[in-house]
């Protein structure tokens, strides 16, 4: 907040002037409208967020309170109605849908916003509960959120392993469930962990307009705190944000693209060649695609295919504004692929997933998850990187990618594509990324051919590579 809003009572103690007061309480509504939105009317939290930020001119400080209020209070929804019902009288979910999501902002801000003062949370959560329902509900706001201010070394949560993980960290069973099979206990709660935090901005310097330094500079003139990744050589990580990063001009002149460095693995471990021919597979916006682009230095063609429309609609304006004219975009069925005429030096696909690497970065994503999706999407990929094996010509390079974690979607497709095509063979690519951090068993296996990056190990959302090539007759 601006220091010049605060001043002092009679006893020296801070307290807001009305200005402050108004725009903390407008905060607040928006939030909890928002949560409203998504838990109640299933809108996404990012577009929501994003749709009142663009169109209202709150400070930084208070963007960021609110974003932190919308996105903290969908992340915890297990472990906030289970502290709200040891001081309700009845379950959450038979309340007044407003009720209950004024009351989850509220015990969010409570339990994980210590700075936010708990009279003034009692004060707004009981005068919007009114506006919004009526006064008999306010009543009962009051009386929870001050029970809960006062009473809480009350609440136990569960004494099972499954159950308490679940509740405390706010994920779903079957999730924690499957982490701890998969990856066991310490990993589990490292993820789970991570999943709590608020997602990184990293920056992508676009080497074709601008060098890292430049960059650098000309972010801090827009009011964007950045420093150098230790992780790539393309790398900024942004500190603190004055302004929109999309809004900035440097955004608009295609100085950056906005991706997470384990993403950026992908260019590097393809490691491409200007007399390549490459097809990216499955290119979505084009962030890998328009780095391959910028490593190339924009001399090259590189064939990038999607499903959706709007998809290569936005790859084509990212390319015009990063200065990229060598990406051809097709909305095509990747499956509907002529593979006659493709015959290729090296093919990216990057295949659709449970998304479970990047779980930190949308707040109701954890709760749109179920394990029978795992299953299905199995049956996708391994469709999928058959077809794009039949794309690659003798001695060249398939490099399979996902952003989750699950052996099911990730070694299972590749080994059962290994199995079926004896032509391919895993190559191995540690030295295309020996830039990143990696330990010694994560070496060890970019060194045979496949790495899984666990969220947040290394700061980082997860990822998952396999690079095959194929063998000469």
């Amino acid at each position: 907040m601006n220091n010049e809003w605060l001043q002092y009572n009679s006893q020296g103690v801070k307290k807001m002037d009305k200005r402050q007061d108004q725009v903390l309480r407008t905060v607040r509504n928006t939030a909890v409208q928002i949560i409203y939105n998504v838990i109640e009317k299933g809108a996404y939290a990012n577009l929501e967020l994003d749709k009142v930020l663009k169109r209202t001119a709150l400070p930084s400080g208070d963007r960021k309170m609110l974003t932190e209020m919308v996105n903290g209070t969908i992340r915890m929804l297990k472990h906030l109605d289970w502290v709200l019902s040891f001081f309700l009288n009845k379950s959450i979910n038979k309340l007044n849908p407003w009720l209950k999501n004024i009351l989850r902002a509220a015990v969010y801000q409570i339990l994980f916003m210590d700075k936010v003062p708990g009279y003034a949370i009692v004060n707004e959560a009981v005068d919007l509960t009114q506006k919004k329902t009526n006064k008999n509900l306010s009543r009962v706001t009051n009386g929870v959120l001050r029970n809960i201010i006062r009473d809480q070394d009350r609440i136990k949560y569960p004494t099972d392993k499954i159950g308490f993980l679940s509740v405390y960290y706010s994920h779903p069973e079957w999730l924690v469930e499957y982490l701890i099979e998969y990856i066991g206990i310490k990993d589990t709660v490292d993820i789970l962990q991570y999943n709590n935090q608020p997602g990184k901005v990293v920056l992508r310097t676009n080497l074709l307009q601008v060098s890292r330094d430049e960059l650098l500079a000309k972010l801090k003139n827009e009011g964007i705190i950045g420093k150098i990744s230790d992780k790539t050589s393309w790398g900024i990580l942004v500190e603190h944000l004055g302004t929109s990063i999309a809004e900035t001009r440097s955004y608009k002149n295609g100085y950056y693209y906005i991706q997470n460095e384990a993403s950026m693995l992908a260019a590097a471990i393809l490691n491409p060649d200007q007399n390549d021919i490459i097809y990216d597979l499955c290119c979505g916006l084009g962030g890998k695609t328009t780095h391959l682009a910028e490593i190339l230095m924009n001399n090259g063609h590189i064939e990038a295919f999607d499903i959706y429309e709007n998809k290569i609609n936005l790859l084509k304006q990212n390319c015009t504004r990063l200065g990229i004219n060598i990406i051809v975009g097709h909305k095509t069925d990747v499956l509907e692929i002529d593979t006659a005429v493709a015959d290729c030096d090296k093919v990216l696909l990057d295949a659709p997933c449970s998304g479970l690497g990047v779980l930190n970065r949308r707040a109701d994503s954890r709760w749109h998850k179920n394990k029978d999706e795992i299953t299905k999407l199995q049956d996708i990929q391994i469709k999928l990187i058959q077809k794009a094996g039949e794309m690659v010509k003798e001695n060249g390079l398939l490099l399979y990618s996902t952003c989750t974690i699950t052996s099911e979607e990730n070694e299972d497709v590749v080994n059962s594509f290994l199995d079926a095509n004896k032509e391919f063979v895993l190559q191995g690519f540690y030295e295309q990324i020996s830039f990143f951090p990696l330990d010694a068993g994560d070496k060890s296996a970019a060194s045979k051919g496949m790495l899984r990056i666990l969220p947040g190990k290394y700061g980082t959302d997860g990822m998952f590579y396999a690079l095959m090539r194929r063998r000469k007759s």
